[in-house]
Order: structure tokens, then sequence, then C-alpha cells
């Protein structure tokens, strides 16, 4: 069984979500719907269950989070952050090829 890897962004408001989406995109990877605040962003991990969260904006308190609940779980921000495991970009355009360089999920499908 296959399954399509899965990427959820977030951003402070739906424009720039809409952006950061489109920044994003690819053949490689399936987008989640996306949110704009934490609650959002956590209610659609334990829904979707991505693989990758790129968050633009001040989510400090999502990112250390997800990096607690879901240490697996692959992180792009736009600025710098106390989470260890996150890629940090400069612009939004460096999102995708920041995902890409990152290592695919493997193992069994639960």
């Amino acid at each position: 069984m296959c399954r399509a890897v899965k990427v959820l962004c977030v951003a402070e408001d739906a424009e720039g979500l809409r952006a950061l989406q489109q920044a994003v995109v690819a053949a490689d990877w399936e987008l989640c719907p996306g949110a704009t605040d934490t609650a959002a962003a956590l209610d659609q991990i334990d829904v979707e269950r991505p693989h990758a969260l790129v968050a633009f904006g001040p989510f400090e308190e999502l990112l250390a989070l997800v990096a607690e609940r879901f240490p697996g779980m692959r992180i792009v921000t736009d600025h710098a952050t106390t989470v260890t495991a996150a890629v940090v970009v400069d612009a939004m355009s460096e999102a995708r090829a920041a995902l890409r360089r990152q290592p695919r999920p493997g193992g069994p499908i639960t």
C-alpha cells in the first residue's frame, strides 16, 4: 500500500496561507487544508496526520508542541526557533526546496 506524503501549511492569515501553499505545492506530496492558528493546526495534525509542517509567522508554541508530540515530523519555518529539528528558510520560495532536501518518511504504515 502506498501513502502520499502530506504537508500542512500554517500562516498568519488566509492570504498568507494561500501564498504559502502556492509556494510549497508539488507533485511529490499532498497539501492538507492548512491553518491560520495553533488550535486549527493541531486539529489538522490529529486528523490528517501530515509528515511535514511548514509554518510562516509567530508560531513558536506550535513548533515546540509539534516537535515534542510528533518528533518524526519535518518542520520548515521562516524564523529562528528553539526547535532544533526545524529547517529555517528566508522566503516562501525556499520552502519547497527545503522539504525536498529532507528525508522522506519510511517504515510501516500504521
